[in-house]
């Protein structure tokens, strides 16, 4: 730690930093533990130079800086991090967006855990921004193809097919058992409520 700081001040105004820098801020901020005040200084450094976007290319380093956001209740300054930040691990990104999120909706509701629904929820209500998702969130809603040919089941054979109808329609539209079995779930809760 000692070494870093002592190389990070002799390298202040050189742009981009010396690589052996910015790989030595990734080893440190992998080995140290997420809430250690030692972790909390190392951010402090880095954050507070000039070079500072050149650190947010290592995702350890990046990770680091979230967690010691968290750890202060700083939800936002993490989210601006993680949109500024040029990190390449942009499915770990995304990650992280969702936990800022999550712990964000724990300290609301005072609990240690959210339920997958509820981390549906806060996915859904918080998107990843273009910049760490630029392709945009997956669609997980089935072509107006497939739709209709489950709902014409649904209206014509059964809304409770059973286990060899399921499979029968996850071979004709290229499914997963699992996902016919869950579609047709959904769709008698619907059609309940």
């Amino acid at each position: 730690m000692k070494q870093f700081m002592a190389m990070l001040k002799k390298n202040e105004n050189e742009h981009p930093p010396p690589t052996k820098l910015l790989n030595l801020a990734g080893q440190l901020c992998q080995e140290l533990q997420s809430s250690s005040p030692s972790l909390e200084k190392l951010v402090e450094a880095m954050m507070g130079c000039q070079n500072k976007r050149y650190f947010l290319t290592n995702i350890h380093v990046v990770r680091a800086c979230v967690s010691v956001h968290i750890h202060k209740g700083q939800h936002d300054a993490a989210c601006r991090l993680l949109e500024c930040c040029k990190a390449e691990e942009k499915e770990e990104l995304v990650q992280l967006w969702h936990e800022i999120h999550y712990r964000r909706v724990m300290e609301k509701y005072h609990t240690d855990f959210l339920t997958p629904l509820q981390k549906f929820r806060c996915r859904k209500r918080n998107p990843p921004p273009i910049s760490i998702c630029p392709e945009g969130l997956k669609n997980r809603n089935y072509s107006e193809e497939v739709r209709q040919h489950l709902h014409r089941f649904a209206a014509e054979v059964t809304a409770n097919p059973d286990k060899n109808q399921r499979e029968g329609l996850a071979r004709d539209m290229n499914l997963q058992p699992t996902q016919v079995y869950n579609w047709f779930a959904n769709y008698r809760r619907r059609k309940k409520s």
